[in-house]
């Protein structure tokens, strides 16, 4: 995902009331002689799978439980339950067995800590008495990453060991561009490291940096969520979540860089040292986030023989598996579609394919049968209904289509009932009724489970979310408090055990999670991450689910939405090359964000305009050539200054607004304020006193009475100080420095020493000193342009500004100033 998208998550249907029916699970498309079969249900937020070397599946939960899948039967007792942080994508998130785990019962995962939050890969031990249950106290902190900022997207999570023995580490940015590239953090990386831990002598980085960081293997990622290792000769290929545009599969070579935030996909082409993706597709429409990541290389393969090698991806949103085959693995080719929000893939040792849907919570087998006839899938749920609702039953089937259903009531066919779902409306006397489905094809039938029907008399509750209110705006950073209240026709006020609360992320078309579903309370807090995605197209839902004894349930939501604003990045040189958030952009660059969304902005430097090479000067902001800005409550314009390399330091013709602003405080003349402009010439008793041209070849320069025209004697400086000053400039801590610019000041005879025009330095302290002035005389004093400098070295090293006040004291006088080419040099 490049602008956040991390996973793309759940896609919600959030309806007003909802009654305890079963799910409705959606059936993979596959290519004839395939077939599957869902082998367990009810995960909770699942993340990511492994598969033991005794066959065995391990599925990780994001509220942190490890659970089993043996002999085909999810076990209810989870492996293991970590403590973390579950709010947006972080959790429980990643595992992997030791190489010679049949001996030693090492098991690794990946998880976010509940306290000062950061990613950790731990090992556990499976207990020896019980190797579906972890050994207790056995766990051993191989990596603790760096602690995450409040943005929760972006962990990566997967984990695998290589055919070299060593455990390979996905980790995200942390939704900021700048991790990716930097060898000062592990963020935005693939990591390598022993199994107990240490540091591989052979890491490509390993002279470059020090302590963790050692075991930087690959950089320029942006949320590698899963990858996959070709057991048989080491091949990797990393998934990297893409932006905007692309979603990438890598080929894993030692040293790379991968590109992120430079690149996305393969754009912008030419950029040296990236290593580019061997495959991409548009994460447009439907599709928003590559999952799974396996290889087809079985202990025993089953799939025809042109499967081996093949490398299986899918998409979250997209809901399909497709694959790229050897020896290049550059063009995709479709399997399966219409899978509910697919997190990972994996494949057995006995050569089937199993998939992890995230939507239903589901673990499905993929077979090669070579059969054309159907077979079920998911078979009918048994479901309880109030009468008067509507009670639904599904099936999900494969075989070659076109695929013909048949749903009978107590084994009595219902005319119409003819796809694999049916719904009515309950009443009393439909309780206790059967349900199942007919599945046929040209080459033969099956006939599902009955399922059964349940209608209570009873009604469903009422929910209502007191807090936040229907309208509310958030900016970032910003907390919130939810509240509600529910009664029941049957039991009254319901208690607090009676509420189920989340807030889910929205974003586009898609839905993350953000805060995971909390039990037991009718009031709590959460608080909107100032970091992460940085869309405006995202809002966040307050879902209250309130169940009554009966096991009714009733859903309410409130959406919160995004206060916004216009941000505007521009350059004082033609098409100067900046950077938001660690990504190429030309100026002028405009984007919609949220208010108070932390942004990174930054500078090319140098860069050349028509062979001229610039460097930068200074930002509108006072910020460093690349820092972070809060996306600001009004429309706001940044400015990034640019001078001449060398030895010039800052230099403004006037040519472009920069960022010279009145002085806070200072500007109490009531006439003939500075402006930026083109002069014209003015004159009062035959005395020239505007002059009507800048200094040199500029167009536009800094004026008192900028439009005086013939009236002088009324546009003049009147009644007190005109103050203007710069932006802030960012002076070098050694040489020689120099300020030199252009003025003039003109007056006519009336004026007296109290009127005079100067210019002075503001230091890092707030204190302005003067450094050049030129008072006024009782004489007719004409303006001519001329040049003054004054030596500033006494502010080296410090952030300062420029300050020009001109100012008219004595009563009746008549004067006008200018400033033009401004220019500080180091010598």
């Amino acid at each position: 995902m490049r602008v956040a998208r991390p996973w793309r998550w759940i896609r919600l249907l959030a309806s007003l009331v909802y009654l305890a029916i079963a799910s409705i699970v959606q059936a993979a498309t596959l290519p004839t002689g395939f077939s599957e079969t869902r082998v367990a249900t009810g995960l909770s937020s699942p993340t990511a799978m492994a598969v033991a070397p005794d066959g065995r599946i391990f599925i990780t939960q994001q509220g942190g439980a490890l659970r089993v899948v043996k002999n085909g039967a999810l076990l209810s007792q989870p492996f293991l339950t970590v403590n973390v942080d579950s709010n947006g994508e972080r959790g429980l998130l990643g595992i992997a067995f030791d190489p010679d785990f049949a001996n030693n019962a090492f098991i690794y995962v990946y998880y976010t800590t509940a306290s000062s939050p950061h990613n950790r890969v731990s090992r556990f031990t499976a207990s020896a008495a019980n190797p579906d249950v972890v050994a207790a106290g056995s766990e051993v902190q191989l990596l603790n990453l760096p602690n995450l900022s409040s943005a929760t997207n972006h962990n990566g999570g997967a984990m695998h060991f290589g055919a070299d023995g060593k455990l390979y580490i996905a980790v995200g940015e942390n939704a900021n561009g700048s991790n990716a590239q930097s060898l000062n953090t592990t963020l935005g990386k693939i990591l390598r490291i022993n199994s107990d831990g240490s540091i591989p002598s052979d890491n490509p980085f390993l002279s470059q940096t020090t302590g963790i960081n050692q075991s930087i293997w690959a950089l320029g990622l942006r949320n590698p969520f899963t990858f996959g290792i070709d057991r048989t000769n080491g091949r990797i290929h990393l998934n990297d979540v893409g932006q905007d545009s692309w979603e990438e599969v890598n080929l894993g070579v030692a040293g790379s860089n991968y590109g992120w935030p430079q690149t996305e996909g393969n754009n912008p082409p030419g950029v040296a040292g990236v290593r580019y993706p061997i495959h991409t597709y548009q994460n447009a429409g439907s599709f928003c986030a590559i999952t799974g990541g396996a290889f087809y290389r079985p202990t025993s393969a089953t799939f025809p023989a042109e499967y081996a090698g093949r490398y299986f991806f899918g998409d979250y949103c997209g809901g399909f598996i497709r694959y790229l085959s050897p020896p290049n693995y550059d063009t995709s080719t479709g399997f399966a579609t219409g899978i509910s929000s697919l997190v990972d893939i994996q494949v057995h040792p006995d050569g089937s394919l199993y998939y992890l849907a995230r939507g239903g919570g589901d673990l499905f087998r993929v077979q090669f049968t070579g059969s054309i006839a159907p077979t079920i899938s998911t078979q009918p749920a048994s479901t309880t209904v109030s009468a008067g609702q509507v009670a639904q039953f599904s099936v999900t089937a494969s075989g070659t289509g076109p695929l013909q259903y048949q749903w009978q009531r107590n084994g009595v066919n219902i005319a119409g009932a003819n796809t694999s779902t049916y719904s009515f409306t309950t009443a009393p006397a439909d309780n206790g009724a059967t349900f199942r489905v007919l599945v046929s094809n040209n080459a033969g039938s099956v006939t599902s489970n009955s399922a059964t029907l349940t209608v209570l008399s009873n009604m469903a509750p009422t929910g209502t979310i007191t807090a936040p209110a229907s309208g509310t705006l958030y900016r970032g950073g910003q907390s919130f408090t939810f509240s509600g209240t529910a009664t029941d026709p049957e039991d009254g006020a319901l208690p607090p055990s009676a509420f189920t609360w989340r807030v889910d992320f929205h974003h586009d078309l898609h839905v993350h999670p953000f805060m995971q579903p909390t039990t037991g309370i009718t009031s709590g807090t959460f608080t909107i991450p100032d970091r992460g995605e940085t869309s405006q197209n995202v809002f966040y839902r307050v879902v209250l689910i309130v169940r009554d004894s009966a096991g009714l349930t009733r859903t309410s939501t409130v959406d919160v939405r995004p206060r916004k604003s216009v941000v505007r990045i521009e350059g004082n040189i033609a098409n100067a090359q900046l950077t938001l958030d660690g990504a190429p952009i030309t100026a002028p660059h405009s984007f919609t964000g949220v208010e108070g969304i932390i942004r990174s902005i930054g500078v090319v430097t140098p860069q050349n305009v028509n062979g001229t090479p610039y460097e930068f000067a200074s930002w509108s902001d006072g910020g460093a050539a690349t820092h972070e800005i809060a996306t600001p409550t009004d429309d706001s314009t940044f400015t990034a200054s640019f001078q001449p390399a060398g030895n010039v330091v800052f230099s403004d013709n006037f040519e472009s607004n920069l960022g010279w602003a009145v002085t806070p405080g200072e500007n109490n003349a009531s006439a003939g304020l500075w402006q930026r402009g083109d002069p014209g010439a003015t004159s009062a008793n035959g005395v020239s006193l505007q002059p009507g041209s800048c200094a040199g070849a500029s167009v536009n320069c800094l004026v008192t009475g900028l439009a005086a025209g013939a009236a002088a004697d009324s546009n003049d400086v009147d009644g007190g100080q005109a103050s203007f000053q710069s932006p802030p400039i960012v002076l070098p801590s050694t040489g020689t420095l120099t300020l030199s610019l252009s003025y003039f000041l003109a007056h006519l005879g009336n004026a007296t020493p109290d009127d005079y025009v100067r210019v002075r330095i503001v230091g890092s302290n707030g204190v302005a000193q003067t450094v050049i002035a030129r008072g006024a005389t009782a004489s007719n004093f004409p303006g001519v342009w001329r040049v003054r400098t004054a030596n500033i070295s006494a502010w080296a090293g410090q952030t300062i500004r420029i300050r020009v006040d001109a100012i008219d004291r004595a009563t009746d006088s008549l004067i006008e100033a200018g400033i033009d080419n401004v220019v500080v040099t180091r010598q």
